[in-house]
C-alpha cells in the first residue's frame, strides 16, 4: 500500500476515532446505569445500590476526562486533515458540531453538580434527578455527533453550485435519512457495551471468591439492562438494514457479498470469495434473510453490486466486519439469558463457564463498536460525502502527516495506560464490602 496522505490520513483518523470511542462509549452509557442503580437504592431503601452508583459515577470521571481530550483530538484532526471537505461541508455541520459542545458543557455542569451533593438533601430523589440531566447531555451529545456522521452518508439540506455548497438548511442536514438508524444504533451500542463492562467487574469479584451480595446485585442489575438494551440494539439494526437497502446498497451489497440484484435474496454469513468467479464458499447461507431484513419481505428485491459502477464498489473486506458485528451482537443477547436461565436452574448459584462469558462480554462489546464504526466508514468508500465528494479529493496535500500519526500514537497510548493505572488504583484498595462497612 502506498502511504500517501490520503492513507496516512485515513490511519490517524481511524485511530483517533477507534480510540476515542471507547470513552465516549462509556460516557453514554454509564450514566444510565448510574441512574437507574440510585434510582433502585433509593426505592428498596438498599444502600448497596446507592454504592454501586457512587462507585460508578468515580470511574466514568475518568472517562469523561479522556473523553474530551481524544474529542477535542477529533475535531483538531478534522480541520487538519481534511480541509477539502472542511470548505465543502463545514457551514453544513456547523450546528450539531455546536449542539454536540454545548450539550457537552450542559452534561458536564450537572456532573460537577451531582458530585458534590450526594446527602445534600432530604429527600434523596432530589438527587437522583440531577441525574438526568446528565443522561440527556451525553445522550444528545452522541446524538448531535452522530447527525454529522450521517450526514456524510446522505447528505441533503444544500444546493451545490460552483463547488460550494449554497442554500444551506441546518436542520434538514440533521435530520437526514441516516439520522435514526446511525443514532439510535450507537447510543443503543453504547448502553449495552456499558452494561457490559459493569457486569464484567462484577462477575470478576465473584469469580475470584468474593461472595458479598452487592456484587452479586450488581451482577444482576447490570445483566438485565444489558439484555433489554442488547435487544433494543438487534431491532434497531433491523432499521439500520433497511436504511442500507433504501439509500446505501453498494454497502449492504459489500457487507453480504451480493453480487446479484434479485429477490428473494440470501443472507450470507462467513465464507471465502473467490475474486475471480466473485462466488463465496464455506459460507452459511439464510434463504430469503437479506430480503426479508432489507424490506421485510421474501420478495423484495436487493440491490447487488452488478449494478453498482465497479470504481465505486467499497471494499469487500467490510463483510466480515458486518458479520463480526453481527455475531458478538448475537452473542450479548445470549450471555444474559443463559445467566437468568441458570439463576432460575440453579437458585441463585452462577456456574464459572457463565461467569467468563459474562467477563468476555466486556471487550466482545467494545470490539462490536469499533467493527461496527469501521464498517460504517470503511462500507461508504470511496466517498467522504457520498455522491459528492471522494475521500481521495478530501485530503490534506500538506507535509508531516507522519509525524502526526506517530505523535498522536503516542499520545493515545500514554492516555491509555494512565487512565487503565488510574482506575484500578481507585477502587484497588477500597472493595465495595468496605465502603458498606464504613
Amino acid at each position: 500500500m502506498d502511504l500517501d496522505n490520503t492513507v496516512l490520513a485515513r490511519i490517524l483518523t481511524s485511530l483517533t476515532l477507534g480510540f476515542h470511542i471507547i470513552f465516549a462509549a462509556l460516557g453514554v452509557g454509564i450514566p444510565v446505569m448510574i441512574s437507574i442503580a440510585e434510582w433502585l437504592g433509593i426505592r428498596r431503601k438498599d444502600p448497596m445500590y446507592t454504592l454501586m452508583a457512587r462507585r460508578w459515577v468515580k470511574g466514568f470521571t475518568v472517562t469523561v476526562a479522556v473523553g474530551v481530550v481524544t474529542g477535542t483530538c477529533i475535531g483538531l484532526q478534522l480541520s487538519l486533515l481534511w480541509p477539502s471537505f472542511m470548505k465543502i461541508a463545514g457551514e453544513a455541520i456547523a450546528l450539531p458540531l455546536f449542539l454536540e459542545t454545548f450539550a457537552f458543557f450542559f452534561e458536564a455542569i450537572f456532573l460537577g453538580i451531582y458530585l458534590y451533593t450526594w446527602d445534600r438533601f432530604k429527600n434523596p430523589y432530589v438527587h437522583w434527578l440531577i441525574s438526568i440531566p446528565v443522561i440527556i447531555g451525553s445522550t444528545a451529545s452522541a446524538f448531535f455527533i452522530m447527525t454529522v456522521n450521517a450526514f456524510m452518508n446522505a447528505p441533503q439540506g444544500f444546493t451545490l453550485k460552483n463547488g460550494s455548497i449554497v442554500d444551506i438548511q441546518p436542520l434538514v442536514a440533521m435530520f437526514n435519512p441516516a439520522t435514526p438508524s446511525k443514532a439510535g444504533h450507537m447510543i443503543l451500542s453504547s448502553y449495552v457495551a456499558s452494561a457490559f463492562v459493569l457486569a464484567a467487574i462484577a462477575a470478576y469479584r465473584i469469580l475470584k471468591g468474593n461472595k458479598h451480595e452487592y456484587y452479586r446485585k450488581a451482577l444482576t442489575l447490570t445483566m438485565v439492562t444489558g439484555l433489554l438494551f442488547a435487544g433494543g440494539t438487534a431491532l434497531w439494526g433491523d432499521i439500520a438494514g433497511k436504511y442500507l437497502a433504501e439509500y446505501q446498497p453498494a454497502k449492504l451489497a459489500a457487507a453480504e457479498w451480493h453480487f446479484e440484484t434479485k429477490a428473494q435474496a440470501e443472507l450470507v454469513f462467513g465464507g471465502v470469495l473467490d475474486k475471480e468467479t466473485m462466488e463465496v464458499k464455506y459460507g452459511l447461507k439464510l434463504p430469503y434473510a437479506l430480503s426479508i431484513l432489507a424490506g421485510s419481505s421474501p420478495d423484495t428485491e436487493v440491490t447487488g453490486l452488478d449494478r453498482i459502477p465497479r470504481d465505486e464498489w467499497p471494499p469487500l473486506i467490510v463483510h466480515y466486519l458486518f458479520d463480526s458485528m453481527v455475531a458478538i451482537g448475537c452473542y450479548l443477547l445470549a450471555v444474559p439469558l443463559l445467566y437468568f436461565l441458570y439463576r432460575r436452574l440453579k437458585k441463585g448459584a452462577i456456574p464459572r463457564f457463565v461467569l467468563r462469558l459474562i467477563i468476555g462480554g466486556a471487550p466482545l462489546a467494545m470490539l462490536a463498536i469499533e467493527t461496527g464504526w469501521i464498517f460504517a466508514e470503511v462500507g461508504r468508500q470511496p466517498w467522504i460525502l457520498v455522491g459528492y465528494m471522494k475521500t481521495q479529493h478530501a485530503a490534506t496535500t500538506a507535509g508531516h502527516v507522519g509525524e502526526m500519526l506517530i505523535l498522536f500514537t503516542l499520545l493515545y497510548l500514554f492516555l491509555g495506560i494512565v487512565s487503565s493505572l488510574v482506575l484500578m488504583r481507585m477502587f484497588k484498595n477500597k472493595p465495595a464490602e468496605a465502603e458498606l462497612r464504613s
